[in-house]
């Protein structure tokens, strides 16, 4: 089954434009990932669809197995919050936004939290001949004993799929 879903993955990304997934460098204190795609949609569209990660993010990375639970307050010290069952985790912190252009969060997603790593994700767009690019540029940083150099490649994963859902505008 981990396969096909890999598989599919593959082929979405390819359908979708991913241009550049990578990880640019990693140790196990530090990591640098870059991805990249094209998306049909204009930025002003593309941004609306950004700040709703509900309607992109994947289900299997949310703490309640549900991306209906997500929502974004898209503001300086706005969060990206997940809440269900009285249960509530932030993924992220909103650090700067310029609307349709850049979204940058302190974001230590997943088991980066318990790790104490700083994390920042900064997602831009660009206009494009045929609608936008769109890059995911995170850097993380932490102790020594974080092993983050093995965590980059899960995360690498992660963010790689996010960013193939984000431009499938038939991703839900």
């Amino acid at each position: 089954m981990k396969v096909v879903s890999v598989l599919l993955v593959t082929i979405c990304a390819a359908l979708c434009g991913i241009a550049q997934a990578k990880i640019i460098s990693s140790s196990e204190s530090h990591y640098v990932l870059q991805h990249e795609a094209t998306s049909v949609l204009p930025p002003e569209k593309l941004w609306l669809r950004l700040i709703e990660p509900s309607e992109w993010w994947d289900p299997d990375h949310t703490y309640s197995g549900d991306s209906k639970n997500l929502i974004l307050d898209a503001q300086a010290g706005g969060i990206w919050r997940e809440s269900w069952d009285g249960n509530s985790v932030v993924h992220g912190t909103v650090l700067n936004v310029k609307t349709n252009e850049l979204l940058r969060l302190d974001a230590p997603f997943g088991p980066l939290q318990a790790l104490a790593v700083n994390t920042v994700w900064t997602i831009t767009i660009e206009a494009h001949v045929d609608g936008s690019i769109v890059t995911f540029d995170e850097v993380a940083n932490g102790g020594a004993e974080s092993g983050l150099s093995e965590l980059a490649k899960a995360v690498d994963f992660v963010k790689g799929e996010a960013l193939s859902r984000l431009v499938d505008t038939n991703a839900k």
